[in-house]
């Protein structure tokens, strides 16, 4: 089994044991209200996101990215000890600073693997794969969430926070059966140490991040998608298959999506799945039935399966070789500090002014990099997807 499928089943079960915590939060914190979700959230990732860069670098320069990724994997484990015994927002807050926390040390290396060992003719395929089985592992434990809660009328949320500690323990497991490239494990110290700068990268990768980072202040947390089903008058059960759809469609189509953007250029296929962020979380503001609430939750995971494994893979593929990790790593720090002002917006705008008035902002701005993303990469000689 090489290390994209791997890596894969990694994530599969990582995600199960994730997922069967991830929708219970903002239902679980509904009476400390959206501002508290946002500052949560928001706060967490930007904490963080600068710990993926870091992690990006040293796996550059170590190149020993099989032991962060374990470390990292390893340390959200650990956290999820602090979530079972959390009885209010500040317990679930130390969890999520813990659980970040592993996640920006192992997400670059992770990634970086990912890359080499699908090469540049797969960039797609590895990171739809990489996406689908991500995806496929949240569904399943949103599904195991869900009856876990029904099963003869049980509600305790701490129950089932404690059995995701399973899911998590056997992916954690499979990640000693990796193996790196033997290059790849050596230090390589007569290099001249180059220092993680912003001027290395080249101007394609340079645009694209600045992109992401902009449509990310619109893309504030999936916790106030839960909330405002729960704001709808569903139950939390009722909230889990909302997800848990949701999940199975970015599941089916994240291959796919990741597969035709290698044959016609992935910054067509982000277009378009920004586009259709803006449009659906505009549909988030109107939505007024029970009907049109599941319409959305099932286009908002066509979205999550057009841009989320492309936005890795047109990272990856634009930046320089040796600056890999480095690239990935700073794609992931946009993105967690652009994590701040959206989830903190939103909470705002949706306690000063209503939830639809802060769906209908966070739309318009997705609309508008949409609008940029094509200007500008259109103006491109060549497709990202191509470049290294």
């Amino acid at each position: 089994m090489n290390n994209v499928w791997l890596l894969s089943f990694v994530s599969f079960f990582t995600d199960m044991g994730t997922y069967m915590v991830t929708p219970l939060i903002p239902i679980f914190l509904a009476s400390s209200g959206p501002m508290i979700i946002g500052i949560i959230d928001g706060v967490s990732e930007a904490l963080t996101s600068l710990l993926k860069f870091v992690s990006g670098y040293v796996s550059d320069r170590s190149k020993k990215r099989k032991s962060l990724a374990i470390l990292g994997y390893g340390l959200s484990g650990i956290g999820r000890i602090v979530l079972v015994i959390a009885s209010s927002w500040v317990g679930v807050f130390v969890w999520k600073l813990i659980d970040r926390t592993g996640k920006g040390i192992r997400t670059a290396p992770r990634d970086a693997i990912i890359s080499e060992a699908g090469g540049k003719r797969k960039q797609g395929r590895s990171f739809g794969l990489h996406q689908m089985m991500d995806m496929l592992g949240a569904a399943i434990g949103i599904g195991i969430a869900y009856l876990l809660l029904t099963m003869d009328g049980n509600k305790d949320f701490q129950s089932v926070f404690l059995y995701s500690l399973v899911p998590v323990g056997i992916g954690f497991c499979l990640l000693f059966a990796i193996k790196e490239k033997r290059e790849n494990t050596k230090v390589i110290s007569r290099e001249p140490k180059t220092k993680p700068s912003w001027k290395k990268l080249n101007r394609e990768t340079k645009q694209l991040l600045l992109i992401i980072m902009l449509f990310t202040v619109a893309n504030s947390s999936n916790s106030f998608l839960l909330l405002r089903a729960t704001d709808l008058g569903l139950s939390a059960t009722s909230v889990l298959l909302l997800y848990l759809v949701l999940h199975l469609v970015a599941s089916l189509f994240s291959y796919t999506s990741g597969a035709i953007s290698d044959r016609f250029g992935h910054k067509v296929i982000l277009t378009v799945g920004y586009i259709l962020y803006g449009f659906v979380y505009i549909g988030f503001g109107m939505v007024s039935s029970i009907t049109g609430l599941w319409l959305l939750f099932i286009l908002y995971g066509f979205y999550i399966a057009l841009t989320k494994g492309i936005e890795k893979s047109l990272v990856a593929s634009s930046a320089p070789k040796d600056l890999k990790a480095t690239s990935l790593g700073m794609y992931s720090m946009v993105t967690g500090i652009g994590l701040l002002p959206a989830s903190l917006l939103t909470g705002w705008v949706w306690q000063e002014f209503g939830a639809a008035t802060s769906f209908y902002l966070n739309g318009c701005i997705a609309l508008v990099t949409a609008l940029i993303l094509y200007k500008v990469l259109s103006g491109n000689k060549q497709d990202l997807s191509t470049n290294q």
